[in-house]
C-alpha cells in the first residue's frame, strides 16, 4: 500500500507549503539518527515524505496517483486502463490497490525503471553561527564521517591501472531479466544485477582502498556556504553530498542552522532593531547619542520633543536582501527614563512649567 506522507508528516491534506516545511524541520530534528533517542528509519520516512510534498509537480502525481511516480505500470498501462485495451475500473469488485499488490510481490517491491540510478541515503548534522554572520552570511567547514566515493579508483573499484571485466553474471548488460509468473500470466521481470551493481562490469584486480566496492567510509571536510539573512532553524540542502552509492548518485546532505541571539540586537523580519534609554532632559530637549548597529557604533540625533515610545530609523542597515537588492533598515525603539528623584531646584522648576501649562 502507498505510504501516506500527510499522516507521517502530521498536516491535512491542504497545508501550505510552510506548514509542510515547518512539519518536516520539527519531526527532522526529533528522529535525527546522531540524537540521543533519534530513529534513523523515522528520519528517512519523514524526508521521503517532504520530499514528495515540497514539490509542486511530485505533490499533484501522489494527490492523483497515491505515488510521487504518476501511474505505475507497463508498456501500455495508462491510469486505469490495463493489459490489451482491458479498463479495470469496470471490472466489478476488482481493487486497484491489490494490482499493485500483486506487483510488489513478484516485482521484490519495486518497480525501478532501467534507467533510474541508485541513490545513497541522505544525512543531516546541525551548526551554530553567530547572529551577525546569520545576517551577513559566512562559510563554515564541517568535518563529517560518511559513506564516499573511493577517491583512489574514483569508485570503480579498480587497481590503478588495472582493467575492468565483463560481469559474468549479467554478460554486461547490468540487469538480470527473469520470467514471473501471476494470477494475470507470464511477466518478465527486470532487476539491477547484484554483481556489478548495473555497470555490467567488474575490476579485474580490486582497488587495495575501497576493496573493490568502489565506495568507503571516511571523514570528510565539507564546505557550507551559509547564505545572508538565514533564519534560526533554517534548512540547507547540499544536493549529492550525502552518502555515496556503489555506480549510483549520492544522497544530499540537509544542515539545520542554529543561530546564537545577541546581546542587544534583534531581528524583525528584513529589519534589525534596539532599544535605547534616553534621559528626560534628553528627549525635551534633545541629543546625540552613540547606538551600536551590526555595521559598527554610529551616533544617533534624539531630536527635541522626543514621544514616549517613538521608533527612530537608520536607513539600509538592517538585514540583506537578494531578492529586493538591498538591505532592509535598523529600527530604534526609544524608552524615556525618567528620573525616580528630584532636588529641590529641579522640583521647582518643573512646577513653573506646570503653571506655565507645559
Amino acid at each position: 500500500m502507498p505510504k501516506d506522507y500527510y499522516n507521517i508528516l502530521g498536516v491535512e491534506k491542504t497545508a501550505s507549503k510552510d506548514e509542510v516545511k515547518k512539519a518536516f524541520h520539527k519531526l527532522a530534528h526529533k528522529y535525527h539518527p546522531d540524537k540521543n533517542g533519534g530513529n534513523d528509519t523515522k528520519f528517512k520516512e519523514v524526508n521521503e515524505a517532504y520530499q514528495v510534498l515540497s514539490d509542486e509537480k511530485k505533490r499533484a502525481q501522489y494527490d492523483q496517483f497515491g505515488s510521487a511516480d504518476g501511474p505505475q505500470g507497463f508498456g501500455g498501462f495508462n491510469g486505469a486502463q490495463g493489459f490489451g485495451g482491458f479498463d479495470f475500473s469496470q471490472a466489478q469488485g476488482f481493487d486497484m490497490g491489490d494490482l499493485g499488490d500483486i506487483f510488489s510481490e513478484f516485482f521484490g517491491g519495486g518497480m525501478r525503471t532501467q534507467n533510474q540510478p541508485r541513490r545513497g541515503r541522505d544525512m543531516s548534522t546541525e551548526i551554530l553561527i553567530s547572529f551577525k554572520d546569520a545576517i551577513f552570511g559566512t562559510e563554515r567547514k564541517i568535518l563529517i564521517s560518511k559513506v564516499s566515493t573511493c577517491k583512489t579508483c574514483s569508485g570503480t573499484g579498480a587497481k590503478a591501472g588495472t582493467k575492468m571485466d565483463t560481469c559474468k553474471a549479467c554478460n554486461g548488460k547490468g540487469q538480470i531479466h527473469e520470467v514471473k509468473r501471476s494470477i494475470l500470466g507470464a511477466f518478465q521481470a527486470t532487476r539491477t544485477c547484484e554483481t556489478c551493481h548495473g555497470s555490467g562490469k567488474i575490476p579485474a584486480e580490486k582497488c587495495t582502498t575501497c576493496h573493490g566496492h568502489g565506495i568507503y567510509r571516511n571523514d570528510e571536510e565539507i564546505s557550507i556556504k551559509i547564505p545572508a539573512g538565514i533564519n534560526d532553524g533554517e534548512m540547507i540542502r547540499m544536493s549529492g553530498m550525502g552518502e555515496a552509492v556503489a555506480h549510483g548518485m549520492a544522497g544530499d546532505l540537509y544542515i539545520k542552522v542554529n543561530v546564537t541571539p545577541h546581546t542587544s540586537i534583534m531581528r524583525d523580519g528584513a529589519n534589525l532593531s534596539t532599544n535605547l534609554q534616553v534621559k528626560l532632559t534628553d528627549a525635551l530637549l534633545g541629543a546625540d547619542y552613540k547606538v551600536e548597529t551590526l555595521d559598527g557604533t554610529v551616533t544617533v540625533k534624539i531630536p527635541e520633543g522626543l514621544a514616549p515610545g517613538e521608533i527612530l530609523r537608520i536607513r539600509e542597515k538592517g538585514v540583506p536582501s537578494a531578492t529586493r537588492g538591498k538591505r532592509g533598515d535598523f529600527l530604534i525603539h526609544t524608552k524615556i527614563k525618567m528620573p525616580t528623584k528630584l532636588n529641590k531646584k529641579a522640583r521647582e522648576e518643573i512646577l513653573k512649567l506646570r503653571e506655565e501649562g507645559i
